[in-house]
């Protein structure tokens, strides 16, 4: 009996995989601390337990169903990809970390991937509506905004404003998750924060990772249509406002954020977003775009950390 449930166990196991692979879920990890990070910011104080148990659930069941939706309806421009990618990278960037594009590659079917997203998307839709239904209209906007973005490939690179709103949403479902009527000012900053981190550390830094892909597959991004310099200065300058939004929305957060959080913010914003955004306008090149990318990925669960420890030592 032992030995069919191990066996049981050995099978299951790498088909879970495929599913995390599917849903990026590495890169997923870091982004549910973006709810976490702007609710507490906003807050000042921590949250209850419940409400904290049932936000880390709706947050890791939203970004998992999103970015599988991403990875469904781009599995045709993957497959073109994959039929490009002759050489392997010497790099790589935390997308990479499970199996990169299963249902593409041809070790998962579409239709589990279906059932996949279907189900974290009730997930998702049960438990933002305990938090506070302005949070699933919010969540509902971001799964449109993901499938325009994938829809808008090959036509637009204007496509990179969708993305921002995605990523930068995720911030402002976690202030409506704690507080039904927020400072506007707050929301409209924390939400241009997020934004800019998204195209300045993100998004671009992706695109120029992907260049000569892109081109082959035909797909419109800032890098391809722009030019790499001109993609390289929008990156610096979207890095550069998210570094100085990361440190100035102190300002505008709750009076538990004690003095630490604006000097770490500081030293954060320049090892996590501006000086990778720095090597990158010294030296533009898929290796350094992707070392800005890997770097950035870590800045909302650096930041909750930095969040916490202020509020924790303030208290």
């Amino acid at each position: 009996m032992r030995q069919i449930s191990f066996q049981g166990i050995e099978n299951i196991i790498p088909r879970l995989k495929l599913f995390l692979g599917l849903s990026r879920t590495p890169h997923g990890l870091l982004d549910v601390a973006t709810p976490a990070m702007v609710a507490m910011l906003q807050l000042g104080h921590f949250p209850q337990l419940s409400t904290i148990i049932i936000g880390l659930i709706a947050a890791f069941s939203g970004y998992t169903a999103v970015y599988a939706m991403n990875d469904l309806i781009d599995v045709s421009v993957d497959r073109e990809r994959l039929a490009l990618k002759n050489v392997p990278r010497s790099f790589s960037d935390i997308d990479t970390v499970m199996v990169e594009h299963p249902v593409a590659k041809g070790l998962l079917s579409f239709r589990k991937g279906i059932f996949w997203v279907i189900f974290w998307t009730a997930v998702a839709m049960v438990t933002i509506t305990v938090l506070n239904p302005v949070c699933l209209l919010i969540f509902l906007v971001s799964a449109c905004c993901e499938a325009l973005y994938c829809k808008l490939l090959k036509i637009t690179h204007w496509k990179i404003v969708s993305s921002a709103i995605v990523k930068a949403s995720g911030g402002l479902a976690g202030v409506y998750a704690v507080n039904p009527q927020p400072d506007p000012a707050f929301v409209v900053f924390s939400f241009l924060w997020l934004a800019c981190w998204e195209i300045g550390g993100q998004n671009i830094a992706n695109d120029i990772v992907d260049m000569e892909e892109d081109l082959k597959v035909g797909a419109k991004t800032i890098v391809t249509v722009r030019s790499l310099s001109k993609s390289v200065y929008v990156l610096l300058v979207a890095a550069s406002m998210a570094t100085f939004a990361g440190v100035t929305i102190f300002l505008l957060a709750g009076p538990g954020v004690g003095w630490i959080y604006p000097v770490g913010a500081t030293v954060l914003g320049y090892l996590l977003i501006l000086g990778p955004a720095k090597l990158v306008y010294e030296s533009p090149s898929p290796k350094t775009a992707a070392v800005l990318f890997n770097r950035t990925s870590f800045m909302p669960i650096a930041f909750l950390a930095l969040t916490v420890i202020s509020i924790w030592i303030r208290i």
